[in-house]
């Protein structure tokens, strides 16, 4: 009878099995040191009790705005720079879009500081719906502005980004830097990837927003980095009523209230 010898590829599944036996059963072996093991039981101590008050303050934030916000609806929330003066156009195209939000029934939600933020509150307030403003303490630039018929404050970023998610029913992003390019991107990443119910994402100021959109085009979309129908999530409006109607045009079919599964989305 014929002997059939095994090639190195053939016993090649079997030295592997064996390099996994050998990765798992170091692994187990793997103990991650505790705290006290490494700087000691006070110290340990203080670390833990530190963070445990820490997370309580975070908890107590997003009970706060979960009590004062639940019956804010519709909202839109609206974001800009603190750095634009009043007089401006931006200033004022942001008062009026405010108030022409108010008067059609939106409370309307900033960030609770000067400048674009302080216009947003300020056309909600001469409007008869509630203007809301989510301040932060941060080291410069927020000032709270004195045109919020509901103020909250937040020392962490994480459940002011929450309510601002939660309990809107559109987005508009008028100029800004960093912070509101971050609330920008936030949105986009939560509705891109399922995690918040699709909404209006307005950018207001073509000339300002028009050549981001165009590096997406040219950077993200041609790489295949996003979805063509991603920087469709987007749109570009300049005229203050026909925000009001884009919002209104897009929930024309299904209205505003939010099902079950939209609360369970970006949930407190």
């Amino acid at each position: 009878m014929d002997t059939i010898q095994q090639t190195g590829s053939e016993q090649m599944p079997g030295q592997e099995f064996e390099a996994i036996q050998q990765r798992t059963h170091a692994k187990e072996n793997m103990r991650v040191p505790g705290l006290r093991e490494i700087v000691g039981d006070d110290r340990a101590n203080a670390v833990k009790a530190r963070e445990s008050w820490h997370l309580l303050g975070i908890m107590s934030e997003f009970y706060e705005a979960s009590e004062k916000l639940a019956q804010v609806h519709p909202a839109v929330s609206l974001f800009g720079s603190a750095r634009i003066k009043p007089g401006t156009p931006y200033y004022e195209k942001t008062e009026s879009i405010s108030r022409l939000l108010s008067e059609a029934g939106f409370s309307v939600i900033s960030g609770g500081g000067p400048g674009l933020m302080e216009a947003c509150n300020k056309g909600a307030h001469a409007g008869p719906s509630p203007s809301v403003g989510l301040n932060i303490e941060i080291p410069h630039e927020q000032l709270s502005n004195p045109y919020q018929n509901i103020s909250l404050w937040f020392r962490h970023f994480f459940p002011r980004k929450v309510a601002f998610m939660k309990y809107t029913s559109a987005y508009v992003v008028m100029p800004g830097g960093f912070g509101t390019l971050d609330e920008l991107f936030e949105a986009l990443t939560l509705i891109q990837t399922g995690k918040s119910r699709k909404m209006p994402v307005i950018l207001v100021g073509s000339e300002y927003w028009q050549g981001l959109l165009q590096w997406m085009r040219e950077q993200l979309q041609a790489s295949r980095l996003i979805n063509p129908e991603d920087i469709d999530l987007m749109q570009i409006i300049d005229d203050p009523q026909q925000v009001v109607d884009a919002i209104f045009d897009f929930y024309q079919r299904d209205g505003f209230a939010h099902t079950t599964h939209d609360t369970q989305l970006v949930s407190l």
